[in-house]
């Protein structure tokens, strides 16, 4: 419990989860451009990508997208410990703290589907 009777407790350790939220989502994108880049790089030049690149890409993609999904659950279950040690003085009234981790968690939702869709596609 912190004690400190101060909302920028809060505000900092919200601050922390949006700086996960905005790594979580740059993980994602980043898998999703590599995994990307071996059909594009086939369809440049066909002669010259091997079988073992595509599925190279195809798995290292897959990994920084599930990657950024459990980076985004793992910083809001953090998020939601320090909720739990704020005393009620350190939310300021009619305050939303929950919202972060909502978007957090839609993230990592979206980035599993991502990761679904994207191995079923592979099929």
């Amino acid at each position: 419990m912190s004690n400190l009777q101060d909302p920028r407790v809060l505000f900092a350790a919200e601050r922390t989860l949006l700086a996960w939220n905005r790594t979580s989502l740059a993980l994602i994108a980043f898998g999703f451009m590599i995994e990307r880049a071996g059909p594009l790089l086939n369809a440049i030049a066909p002669n010259q990508v091997h079988f073992v690149s595509m599925v190279l890409t195809f798995w290292l993609g897959l990994s920084f997208i599930a990657l950024g999904a459990i980076s985004a659950v793992y910083s809001s279950h953090q998020y939601a410990a320090v909720l739990k040690t704020l005393s009620q003085a350190e939310f300021p009234e009619g305050y939303g703290a929950r919202w972060g981790m909502l978007v957090n968690v839609v993230v990592a939702i979206l980035g599993v589907g991502l990761v679904v869709a994207l191995y079923i596609g592979r099929s």
